[in-house]
């Protein structure tokens, strides 16, 4: 089995927090989560998403959504 991992380290200056404030406020992302996938289900789940016209991030970001609305989170 191969694993995908995805690493994220949050460390900013003063400078870098006013940028990413601007950022924050259209809706930009700064954070990941990390996941370990088995390599043939990863690439199976990127293709579906390539035909439903969409992409796996915003699928996990929709379903991790409607969880914690489920879950009252």
């Amino acid at each position: 089995m191969q694993c995908i991992y995805i690493a994220c380290a949050q460390s900013q200056d003063e400078d870098e927090k006013d940028v990413n404030k601007k950022s924050d406020k259209a809706g930009k992302k700064n954070s990941q989560l990390v996941l370990r996938l088995d390599k043939d289900e990863r690439d199976a789940f990127v293709d579906l998403c390539k035909k439903l016209d969409t992409s796996a991030a915003r699928e996990i970001r929709g379903f991790i959504r409607k969880f914690m609305k489920e879950n009252d989170a």
